[in-house]
């Protein structure tokens, strides 16, 4: 491994320039659903990333059309697998939420919308190959990928991030950590909706012609619920629920929108059987079930483990206990995972607030990481299979 502790040192003296290249990333406002923003935000990161690190030897754009685009950029380095840098560019947060909550910093800490989730984690990635190279370490093929729509589920980037990441020697996903830990696994998470067809009738003159589709949803709901096993990591979730026309009528119609949660292929198959069985109790009304897992189980693997303990081992260099851990939530690690590739994710910013206004990064811990980072990466140098 090479000497973290100097590549730290090289990061910590240029810690104003991290900070200021978040803040000039944070600037740009990203939400998922602005093609435009998200376009001038690809493009400032790619000249960005042109001027931290040179010229790519390979560069492919995928277009977002209504979301944010693909880029994939490939340096070359010393071995026959790329290391894949994997990342989002998009955020949940609206258009002008910027005049509202200003990019700050405050001693060690920085905020603003979009700094742990995941912009301080881009900055860590580019900084730890630029310290590889400004230090003179060889370095393996090095892939980036970048999408604009992981926080709607990345419905145009997975393709392409599935097959960039297939070949990979290994997957570092600069997600923010849990806590300061690497994640070895997260959740699947699926997204269904039901929707139930009953019979209308007069709820006074004539309930029993009608057939409720609000009391076959409540059925439904209450059997769905039951699902949940939080001891075997699955929650089932009827977030949204609407239905009927009017109060004196039987319902004809009812939907709802259901989040599942699961730790194990297992159980996203016991899931899926249950949703395909539901019935109604009246043969009269009918019952649909549409939707699909958004992203599959990213389960703990042997391999995933080996990546944590490179990470683990780096950091003890610096005097960190950064530890490994299993979380609710997904990310594009799920989808890499899937196809058997060794994924590092949570390799990020170590702070808090995703989703929330107190979204914020340590300063001091972007230049620790990013040192674990270009360690980790380092690892994979000139080596057929890898460390793994």
């Amino acid at each position: 491994m090479i000497e973290v502790a100097g590549i730290h040192d090289w990061l910590a003296g240029h810690r104003d320039e991290l900070v200021a290249d978040l803040g000039a990333l944070v600037g740009y406002e990203s939400p998922s659903g602005d093609p435009a923003l998200l376009a001038e935000t690809l493009s400032w990161l790619e000249r960005w990333i042109g001027d931290r690190l040179g010229a790519a030897d390979r560069r492919e754009l995928t277009a977002g059309g209504e979301h944010g685009s693909v880029l994939v950029l490939d340096f070359p380095g010393h071995g026959t697998a790329p290391v894949v840098l994997l990342g989002h560019y998009d955020t949940v947060w609206p258009e002008g939420t910027l005049a509202q909550w200003p990019y700050t910093v405050d001693g060690d800490t920085a905020s603003g919308p979009g700094t742990f989730d995941m912009k301080a984690g881009l900055v860590q990635a580019f900084w730890a190959l630029r310290a590889l190279a400004r230090n003179g370490y060889t370095m393996p093929p090095v892939r980036i990928v970048l999408n604009g729509d992981e926080e709607i589920g990345s419905p145009v980037s997975r393709p392409v991030i599935e097959r960039e990441c297939a070949d990979a020697a290994a997957v570092l996903v600069f997600e923010g950590s849990a806590a300061g830990s690497v994640k070895t696994a997260r959740k699947g998470v699926g997204i269904f909706e039901i929707a139930v067809t009953g019979r209308e009738a007069h709820a006074g003159l004539d309930p029993e012609k009608g057939a409720s589709a609000v009391d076959e949803l409540a059925r439904a709901t209450l059997t769905l619920h039951a699902l949940t096993d939080l001891a075997a990591g699955t929650s089932v979730n009827v977030g949204l629920v609407h239905g009927g026309t009017a109060s004196n009528v039987v319902a004809g119609n009812a939907a709802a929108t259901v989040d599942v949660r699961v730790r194990s292929r297992a159980e996203q198959d016991r899931i899926a059987s249950a949703l395909t069985g539901l019935r109604t109790t009246d043969p009269r009304a009918q019952i649909t079930v549409s939707g699909e897992w958004n992203r599959p189980v990213m389960e703990r693997s042997a391999v995933a483990g080996k990546l944590a303990e490179l990470a683990n081992r780096a950091g003890a260099g610096l005097g960190l206990d950064i530890g490994e851990r299993a979380v609710g939530g997904a990310s594009d690690g799920n989808f890499v995972a899937a196809l058997g590739v060794p994924v590092l994710d949570g390799i990020g910013a170590v702070g808090d607030g995703a989703h929330a206004r107190h979204e914020h990064v340590s300063i001091a811990a972007m230049t620790e990481r990013a040192a674990v980072a270009a360690a980790v990466i380092a690892e994979f140098t000139g080596n057929l299979g890898g460390p793994l």
